[in-house]
């Protein structure tokens, strides 16, 4: 696995995320999830951490995992809850409530236009919206989900795949400057 290579590159301050991303991308790890949708979320949490090295590494052991439509999706999710993480972000927390009646005129056709796992690509979307901070948008995405059938330990493991992916770059930040 490409990303076993990188933690190894993680100095001694981040020693538990070398445990802790080994474990959550595995079904054991990351329960309520399918080894698909864990790669499908780590995908999209990679490109949305920004980090060459991380998303090189995610994509080199997604591919022997996800069908091209299924690494499409973990794409659209990443790019589409950027947009919407800022805009719905900001509507949440602006005191000026009237941001909350407007129509927020975006194109997200590429939401409906996914094909496969929906319960991966909304857990790909809870994921980047934590690591966004969208309360508003962790909101309607749980409450879609769930209604889907999806269990809040899912939910849950989602987000730790996304946290540990996230302590990962701050890891590599470290080595890479020390």
């Amino acid at each position: 696995m490409q990303l076993e290579k990188l933690i190894e590159k993680l100095p001694e301050q981040a020693k538990d995320m070398k445990t802790n991303v080994m474990s959550v991308l595995t079904e054991e790890g990351a329960p309520d999830l399918t080894k698909k949708q864990i790669y499908q979320i780590a995908v999209a949490s990679a490109y949305t951490l920004r980090d060459k090295a991380l998303i090189a590494a995610i994509l080199a052991d997604a591919r022997d995992v996800l069908s091209p439509a299924e690494m499409d999706a973990a794409k659209v999710a990443a790019t589409i809850m950027a947009m919407n993480n800022i805009y719905y972000r900001f509507v949440h927390i602006s005191s000026e409530q009237a941001f909350a009646s407007l129509p927020a005129k975006l194109r997200m056709t590429a939401v409906s236009t996914v094909t496969g796992d929906k319960i991966g690509f909304e857990l790909s979307c809870i994921a980047v919206s934590a690591i966004n901070a969208c309360g508003k948008c962790l909101d309607a995405h749980t409450q879609a989900i769930t209604k889907a059938g999806a269990s809040h330990l899912a939910i849950q493991s989602a987000v730790r795949i996304a946290s540990v992916l996230n302590a990962v770059v701050i890891g590599l930040t470290i080595a890479e400057n020390n």
